[in-house]
């Protein structure tokens, strides 16, 4: 890859172990990464919304745009049209990377 796409990446990150996450991405055509955040720790450093799902917790959907700088960006929560917010975000992503 080169140029544009250097300066941009989608991941998705879950609370799920990364064998369920791995079945989830092949179930739904997911083609970015998805990180594990097994252990609550990056979602209690940003102090992300969260609920009970049986005997786990889980994060509520969202959307965090961040720089390279890794500074936040944009927010988009709560996400209830999936594709209209990864529109959103990959906007969002555009935007920054050409400097506006």
């Amino acid at each position: 890859m080169g140029g544009e796409h250097e300066r941009r990446a989608i991941h998705g990150v879950s609370t799920q172990r990364p064998d369920e996450q791995a079945a989830f991405a092949a179930a739904e055509g997911i083609t970015f990464p998805l990180l594990s955040d097994m252990d609550l720790r990056f979602a209690a450093a940003l102090r992300l919304p969260t609920f009970r799902a049986g005997q786990g917790v889980r994060l509520k959907r969202l959307i965090l745009v961040v720089d390279p700088a890794r500074m936040i960006r944009h927010v988009i929560y709560p996400v209830i049209d999936i594709p209209a917010a990864v529109g959103e975000a990959r906007d969002m992503a555009v935007k920054i990377a050409d400097g506006s």
